[in-house]
């Protein structure tokens, strides 16, 4: 995740200047990967068969501070609450592509 060589903030979406202080001394930084679940939504019925249904569509307070949309995966979607402790895993999506998406812990 980015971090600012200025005021240590991290921010998650990537970009080109600090989102806390302007700064343009941004570096790649590990993260723990740990967070909790601030919201949830569970989708019945999936958009096409690439998305198959019921899947949850979270949004992640993540230990270092940014939030994070993703999604949950190897849950039961009726058991997912706000505030549930997650930690995130890696989907292959193509050869070249792995999205984060989070597990309960």
């Amino acid at each position: 995740m980015q971090r600012c060589e200025g005021c240590m903030a991290y921010q998650f979406y990537p970009r080109t200047i600090c989102s806390h202080c302007g700064g343009q001394g941004l570096v790649w930084s590990k993260v723990s990967g740990r967070g909790r679940i601030k919201s949830f939504t569970i989708v019945r019925r999936g958009i096409s068969r690439a998305y198959e249904a019921p899947y949850v569509l979270v949004l992640i307070d993540l230990e270092e501070g940014p939030c994070m949309m993703s999604s949950l995966v190897e849950c039961d979607p009726d058991s997912v609450v706000v505030g549930a402790l997650v930690s995130v895993a890696f989907q292959s999506w193509s050869s070249d592509i792995e999205m984060p998406v989070f597990k309960l812990v």
